[in-house]
């Protein structure tokens, strides 16, 4: 059984990070850190400055990987080992979440800016190991970042998946706005935003109740 709303829907899609664990996790807390690190070191600019470049191109390229790529020629791989060698000490195991994520009919499937075993090391600490179907890592759209959709096309189109038919879980509402216009569902977790967004069709604090509303029928209609 399914939700009206969703009946159509044959492939899952979940971003990562502060999606399928909450923000109180606070993983980014430590991502950050090593992020500024890092462009401490290949920029040669002190931490202040480092500060404000990550944050810079992550609001200007989507990633901050994507601004040191493409400003200066960054490798991807030093960075992408560096910034992801965190403790996830902080998470924890939720039944729930993997029950209604296994529950969902049709595929299931990853798709992070961050690299695929980043993605596979959280999913483990999450307890939600062997539920996806598949997981793509930034490095499998070249490097390019969401929220650019030439991104999103090299994934779907190496999945397989059509994106009529499929739906997308994201915390960063940027990146719903491309698989908005490629006619996908699309979900916001985390706060809502004080203006409502058209790229933003539906939204939860609470990603495992939201899916049980979509497996039980009991989703309310978005009107």
């Amino acid at each position: 059984m399914i939700s009206e709303e969703f009946a159509h829907v044959e492939t899952w899609v979940f971003d990562l990070d502060n999606t399928l664990y909450p923000p109180s996790a606070r993983l980014f807390d430590q991502i950050e850190v090593l992020m500024t690190d890092f462009v401490m070191t290949a920029l040669g600019v002190d931490r202040e400055r480092a500060n404000f470049l990550r944050g810079h191109y992550w609001e200007t390229h989507g990633t901050t990987l994507a601004g040191l790529m493409r400003e200066h020629d960054v490798d991807p791989g030093p960075y992408l080992d560096h910034v992801h060698d965190i403790s996830l000490e902080h998470l924890e195991h939720e039944p729930a979440l993997a029950a209604q994520i296994e529950a969902l009919p049709g595929r299931k499937i990853i798709y992070t800016n961050g690299p695929q075993i980043h993605a596979e090391r959280v999913t483990a600490a999450r307890g939600l190991a062997g539920l996806f179907d598949a997981i793509y890592g930034v490095e499998h759209a070249e490097f390019r970042p969401k929220p650019e959709r030439e991104a999103f096309e090299m994934i779907f189109r190496l999945d397989g998946l059509d994106a009529s038919r499929a739906a997308m879980f994201e915390d960063d509402h940027r990146n719903l706005i491309a698989p908005k216009a490629m006619g996908m569902r699309c979900i916001l977790v985390g706060p809502a935003h004080e203006t409502p967004l058209e790229h933003v069709q539906y939204q939860t604090e609470d990603l495992a109740h939201f899916l049980s509303q979509i497996t039980s029928k009991t989703f309310p209609s978005d009107g």
